[in-house]
């Protein structure tokens, strides 16, 4: 293959950071400097302390991301959120200081753990669960999916394995959802996915919106018991890779590089 066939690389990049990365003085201390009003009203909602934990931990570590990633102030990043609450990063007049692209980030977080996804142009989408966090209405999140999948659940063992491909559907469905700001506003029986046994996505059937779009899928366990999943547009031609990164971004660790596979086919 000649120089000028080789596909366009593309980097997205994945924090995952568990919630003891940071004592909870020092959240505190970079929410009251960092956080926005809109953001400080709704931790002052939180009724349970490990839930404004929750919230402020994965919100300042938005901000430190979005620092390190272009170059704007983790207190002057100017989030806007969409009708739906998905959040954007408003781009100043003069561009990004750091690599002026457009740039999409996206946050989950969920029992002692968050991950913020970014990548230049297009849309993410992430979402992370713990496996251990019981039978929590599972029969109903079940009959949401499309009947296919719900047949593939249906033939794991109850129990753990079968707690899994709930988990795995769904996370999946998350990122795809939340990469396209929609949430829970688009159906989860509209769109299906198939799925290898282990890991990894074997097809994706995409909503009757959404045939002109092309997709990424990467399914994560970031630490044992801790499910991940990543939605990432993309273009036909082009190679993805992310890049892993573990703990509250305080410097660039190095991180772990995996490939993220090729478009897939109908589900």
């Amino acid at each position: 293959m000649s120089a000028a066939a080789q596909p366009a690389v593309r980097t997205v990049r994945l924090w995952f950071c568990p919630d003891e990365e940071l004592g909870p003085e020092v959240a505190a201390v970079l929410g009251e400097h960092w956080l926005d009003d809109h953001e400080r009203r709704t931790l002052e909602q939180f009724l349970f302390d490990r839930d404004r934990r929750q919230y402020l931990l994965s919100h300042v570590l938005v901000r430190r991301v979005l620092a390190l990633e272009c170059g704007v102030p983790e207190k002057e990043a100017d989030i806007w959120r969409s009708s739906r609450g998905r959040p954007f990063l408003r781009r100043p007049a003069g561009g990004l200081p750091r690599d002026g692209a457009e740039l999409d980030f996206n946050l989950s977080h969920a029992g002692g753990h968050s991950a913020v996804g970014v990548v230049r142009r297009h849309r993410i989408g992430v979402d992370v669960e713990r496996l251990d966090r019981g039978d929590q209405g599972f029969d109903t999140i079940v009959q949401t999916f499309a009947r296919g999948e719900q047949a593939w659940v249906a033939r794991a063992a109850p129990g753990r394995d079968r707690d899994q491909r709930v988990l795995r559907l769904w996370t999946l469905k998350e990122a795809y959802t939340k990469a396209r700001g929609m949430g829970l506003g688009l159906p989860f029986d509209s769109f299906s996915f198939r799925l290898a046994e282990d890991r990894g996505v074997l097809g994706f059937r995409p909503p009757d919106d959404d045939h002109g779009r092309r997709w990424r899928f990467l399914e994560l366990e970031p630490v044992p018991g801790v499910l991940a999943a990543v939605a990432v547009m993309a273009e036909e031609n082009e190679e993805l890779v992310l890049e892993l990164r573990h703990g509250f971004p305080w410097s660039r660790r190095a991180p772990r590089t995996l490939s993220v596979p090729e478009c897939v086919g109908s589900g």
